[in-house]
Order: structure tokens, then C-alpha cells, then sequence
């Protein structure tokens, strides 16, 4: 039994390693006003978009078409397909609805996008 939960350890701090170092990717995000932090996003998918365009799935560079193939995937093996997608704030919004369209066709039901909270008036 002390087994089972001394794995069961090893394994939350392994996939919570790989989650924080998939948000260290640096991406300028955009300030917006009313900016919240989320809670947890341990439980999505991290997407990051530097200024040119590019696609990271976490840390690894995504062409669109593995972008989309990779998400339909994701949904088929491990409903729900959940995103957090850090854009950088030079990011074309043409690219960022490409990339939204492509998860909704993929069957997310749930995005939602880093930025940081404006300070002051």
C-alpha cells in the first residue's frame, strides 16, 4: 500500500513539473483591465503562440496541421479537451482564431487565455 501511494507521488510531482515548465515559455501576454487568474490549469492542455505565429504545444513546436491533429486526438483519448493558450501580444488575432477555430472543431468545450491584470485607473 505505501507503495502504491509513494508512486502515486512521484507521479503528481512529475506531471506538475511538466505543466509549470510548459508556462515558462516566454511569451509576452497581453495586459487587459479585468484580467483573473484561474484557480487550477493543471487539467488543460497549455498552448503558447510567440508574436510570428507559431504554434508550442507546451514547450514543442506545433504546425498548424499537427496542431489539429494533435487536439482531435487529445479529445478522443482524454475527454474533455480543456485549453489554457498563452498568446504573445503581437500575435496576429487572424492566427488566434485559426487556432480557436481548429479547437472547437476538435470538440473543446472549455478555453481560456493568459494575460496579465492592468494596475491602476
Amino acid at each position: 500500500m505505501i507503495d502504491m501511494t509513494f508512486l502515486l507521488l512521484i507521479f503528481f510531482m512529475v506531471t506538475t513539473s511538466i505543466t509549470k515548465q510548459q508556462r515558462l515559455m516566454d511569451v509576452r501576454l497581453p495586459v487587459a483591465k479585468n484580467a483573473t487568474a484561474p484557480d487550477d490549469v493543471s487539467d488543460r492542455d497549455v498552448l503558447n503562440i510567440d508574436a510570428a505565429g507559431a504554434i508550442f504545444i507546451g514547450d514543442r513546436p506545433a504546425p498548424m496541421p499537427e496542431l489539429r491533429e494533435y487536439l482531435r486526438r487529445r479529445y478522443v483519448e482524454f475527454p474533455p479537451l480543456r485549453l489554457y493558450i498563452r498568446a504573445d501580444r503581437g500575435t496576429p488575432a487572424r492566427r488566434i482564431k485559426e487556432i480557436v477555430a481548429a479547437a472547437a472543431e476538435a470538440g473543446a468545450i472549455d478555453i481560456i487565455f493568459a494575460s496579465h491584470r492592468q494596475e491602476g485607473p
